[in-house]
């Protein structure tokens, strides 16, 4: 279905202001999720700024921080100084290290949700202890790797409404999933609407300290807009493990120590097992012999299924792209099938590549029939 964007008069800030007192009206608990990163340090500046005005109610608010375990310093560090912040207002402020389940590209050669946090028989290995005041255990999560962390916060804030500084701008399937959002959906998103750029002017407008890791990563080469921090290991952050190996020798070694196979990063980082399409790439396999990747996708999906090493929580998913082949594959590119086949041969638990490619085909299936009514028309 297509989406239709509609603009209004007031600014992103001004709206954003709106709706987190609109959602502290209902008068029901308020959950934050707080992560550290520049999206929910602006949600948190956001509140917190509220809060002070006398606008919104601090007795409401429980801000809630998933300690992944594989973190930068600076985002720890974050982390504390807007724990302190929101319990001299008079909010809780809830750190979980808890067992639950992370994407992890690099465990068995696949993107799973296999990597599990703060895993009590693993503590030998464990990159830090968790701080004393940490929650490590809690009756949603019964034992190790119940659920992922998503989950979990769902579960956590059914008795109230749960602030995510989710934006629709970060990819086409933020973009689709805020737009059909239920209205009796608990979970809500007060700075959807903001751009990158707007997320750094409000930083740099209001002086917030933010984790040094992004100056870092940027100066890597890491683009603007793939500025992101979260676990280590995660499909939208693991390029940072590159960065950590040659500034950071001792947080590299507890990496290592955590996940021995965190090395493969630095092997094959353009290559097909972490679905790069850099340049780089391209040049290291110019002179291979030219690929029939619709073959190979067919070959996987309709024939010898059985024979491909496909990761067990995205061969769930099979059925959703064997239908998009017999629905779409007329209009395919050869570059549609190589995204197809590498996502599916690397790991797709969520189905964000599905979703991605899916979206790829009909956006451009669009434009060329514009352009082809255009030409008819100026004839």
């Amino acid at each position: 279905m297509a989406l239709k964007k509609i603009y209004g008069t007031q600014n992103v800030l001004e709206a954003a202001r709106q709706r987190i007192r609109n959602i502290f009206a209902n008068g029901l608990p308020v959950y934050l999720s707080f992560s550290s990163g520049k999206d929910s340090l602006c949600l948190a500046h956001l509140t917190y700024d509220l809060i002070l005005r006398g606008e919104i109610s601090a007795k409401q608010l429980t801000v809630m921080f998933i300690d992944e375990e594989g973190l930068y310093p600076s985002m720890l560090a974050a982390a504390f100084r807007w724990r302190d912040n929101f319990l001299r207002l008079g909010a809780k402020f809830e750190w979980y290290c808890l067992e639950v389940k992370q994407v992890c590209v690099i465990d068995n050669l696949s993107a799973t949700e296999s990597w599990i946090t703060w895993e009590k028989n693993k503590r030998a290995v464990w990159m830090r202890e968790p701080p004393p005041f940490a929650i490590t255990e809690h009756p949603l999560v019964p034992y190790a790797g119940y659920c992922n962390y998503q989950t979990f916060c769902i579960n956590r804030t059914r008795d109230g409404i749960q602030m995510i500084g989710i934006r629709a701008t970060e990819s086409i399937q933020r973009l689709k999933a805020i737009a059909f959002i239920k209205l009796e959906r608990r979970e809500k998103y007060p700075i959807y609407d903001w751009k990158d750029s707007d997320v750094w002017l409000y930083i740099k407008e209001n002086n917030l300290e933010f984790p040094e890791a992004y100056i870092r990563l940027y100066e890597a080469g890491v683009p603007k807009a793939r500025l992101r921090l979260c676990n280590f290991f995660g499909d939208s952050s693991i390029q940072g493990l590159k960065w950590v190996a040659e500034t950071d020798p001792e947080l590299w070694s507890k990496i290592e120590r955590r996940y021995p196979n965190a090395y493969l990063v630095l092997l094959y980082w353009d290559s097909e097992m972490f679905k790069r399409q850099s340049r780089r790439r391209t040049q290291m396999e110019v002179d291979e012999e030219q690929q029939d990747y619709k073959a190979k996708l067919y070959d996987l999906l309709f024939v010898s299924t059985q024979n491909y090493p496909i990761p067990s929580d995205t061969f769930k998913l099979l059925k959703n792209w064997r239908r998009m082949i017999i629905a779409l594959g007329a209009y395919m590119s050869a570059n549609h099938y190589k995204r197809s086949y590498e996502a599916i041969l690397s790991g797709d638990p969520k189905g964000r590549t599905y979703r991605a490619v899916y979206t790829q085909i009909f956006c451009e299936f669009t434009n060329q029939s514009r352009k082809e009514q255009a030409r008819r028309d100026q004839r």
